[in-house]
């Protein structure tokens, strides 16, 4: 039987709401790797409750030290807005003092993996995935307690969309082509490397049409588990919804990941639906038919990175870590230069994270603006 907690939680007490995660969710990490995700959507000032706050991950980091852990990550692959910016997001979101010296740019090095999934298998097949992730002992993730306009929330679940750098995130969004198949590329991603663990700040949600509206809700909670199914099906709850009207959850159900039925679960602490909280359309248009999102998503899948000669230095570091292999030192009058196959590349951008000059931008095919070929 899976086991949920919902503590009483403000971001000035939070702590003592972590203990109790911990407690009830125990995890040796003494001597092991621990990677920390929050939910990263983009640069935001905690005010906005747009991303994990800051006090919350400061109490998991804490408990984390406190438990004798010394090699603690903390990271994220930001979304749509977020590319190429990884530091500046977790600086603006007030995230980096949070993490205790242990923030990291997961960006910076990527694994490429085969990907299927159920629905269709020739999707995309193939992904890059933050080496931090496929690497750690321990997985702990900070979910934003939010809706989403197209998978109606934000939880468990979709906060692991956050392992995948980069424009790969566009891309499947793209591919996906309907709000229920984009639940299930949510939950193919998640079984990638599922966490160990989950952090839920519910402290200030957001409701209405997320996952980065105005309006914002006081809930007051921490809620915790070692089950991302259970967890959003506790989520959905509290939303005033049924868990089964979701995609994301009876596929990630069917696949053997986690039940959410009430008879399997133990509710530790109180569950009640929040009074008139708002949901999205339940069929995704919210986002879906949002031209600005498409132009954006288009936008975000045919850019490619490319070298600016003035600054690129030939140091090869983007070739050597490129993890899909597109990129290769091509000899010209001033000089070996950075040049991507775009047949090859996959979109992570971990060139442009890593690069030392910042010699790498982004751009569609045939724009001037980068100084590339």
């Amino acid at each position: 039987m899976h086991q949920v907690l919902i503590q009483p939680a403000t971001y000035q007490d939070c702590r003592q709401a972590v203990e109790a995660a911990f407690e009830a969710f125990p995890r040796p990490v003494r001597g092991r790797k621990v990677l920390v995700k929050p939910n990263v959507l983009r640069a935001g000032v905690p005010e906005e409750a747009i991303t994990t706050h800051p006090a919350v991950l400061r109490a998991v980091v804490e408990c984390l030290l406190d438990q004798g852990a010394s090699d603690i990550t903390v990271g994220d692959n930001p979304g749509l807005m977020g590319y190429g910016a990884n530091e500046a997001c977790f600086a603006t979101c007030g995230l980096t003092e949070a993490a205790l010296g242990h923030y990291r740019n997961i960006g910076l090095d990527a694994v490429e993996l085969p990907f299927s999934t159920l629905g269709d298998p020739n999707l995309l097949p193939k992904v890059s995935v933050s080496r931090a992730v496929l690497e750690a002992d321990v997985f702990i993730s900070l979910p934003k307690f939010k809706t989403h306009g197209l998978t109606v929330l934000t939880g468990a679940l979709k906060n692991s969309y956050g392992i995948l750098p980069g424009a790969q995130k566009a891309h499947l969004h793209k591919l996906a082509g309907s709000p229920q198949r984009f639940q299930e590329v949510i939950v193919d991603v998640f079984r990638i490397r599922p966490p160990d663990f989950f952090v839920v700040d519910a402290v200030v949600g957001m409701q209405g049409n997320g996952p980065a509206g105005t309006e914002l809700r006081w809930i007051g909670k921490v809620l915790a588990a070692d089950n991302a199914v259970a967890l959003d099906g506790v989520i959905s709850r509290m939303m005033g919804l049924d868990p089964a009207l979701l995609r994301m959850l009876t596929y990630a159900q069917s696949l053997g990941l986690g039940e959410f039925a009430d008879q399997t679960l133990r509710v530790l602490g109180q569950l009640s639906p929040i009074p008139d909280f708002k949901l999205p359309p339940l069929d995704g248009g919210a986002i879906q038919h949002s031209l600005a999102l498409q132009e954006m998503l288009e936008g975000s899948i045919a850019r490619r990175p490319k070298a600016d000669p003035a600054r690129c230095t030939g140091c090869g570091t983007c070739v050597a870590q490129c993890p899909a292999s597109a990129l290769a030192l091509v000899d010209t009058p001033a000089g070996p230069l950075a040049v991507v196959d775009p047949e090859l590349c996959i979109g992570c951008f971990c060139c442009q994270e890593m690069c030392p000059e910042k010699a790498m931008s982004l751009a569609a095919p045939g724009c001037p603006c980068s100084g590339g070929r």
